[in-house]
């Protein structure tokens, strides 16, 4: 199958230090290697309608299903799972194979 994604879609409470919970997942995917990137950001165009309320987006990468698997059992991925939860208003999650239908240009 190859590399797999887990996308993560949010809208955190108000009042949450956001800044708090992008450190703490941070510090928990550098201490997991089975996870191979962490990326995060938050939507610059404010579309409302479109967006549906969710404001971030984190997106990480594994080899295999079997990594992603290994992590969301991870007894670290539970508790910060608990804290991260704690934190959001509402969450969409979806695991997928990655397919690269565009390759970035070398560098």
């Amino acid at each position: 199958m190859g590399e797999v994604k887990h996308l993560c879609l949010v809208k955190f409470k108000e009042g949450v230090a956001v800044e708090d919970v992008l450190k703490g997942m941070t510090d928990l995917v550098a201490q997991m290697d089975m996870v191979k990137s962490f990326e995060w950001g938050q939507d610059v165009l404010n579309q409302e309608m479109l967006t549906q309320g969710f404001t971030h987006v984190f997106s990480l990468t594994f080899a295999s299903a079997d990594d992603l698997a290994t992590y969301m059992g991870h007894e670290k991925h539970a508790a910060f799972a608990a804290t991260f939860m704690a934190a959001i208003e509402k969450v969409v999650v979806i695991d997928f194979p990655v397919v690269i239908a565009k390759p970035p240009p070398p560098a």
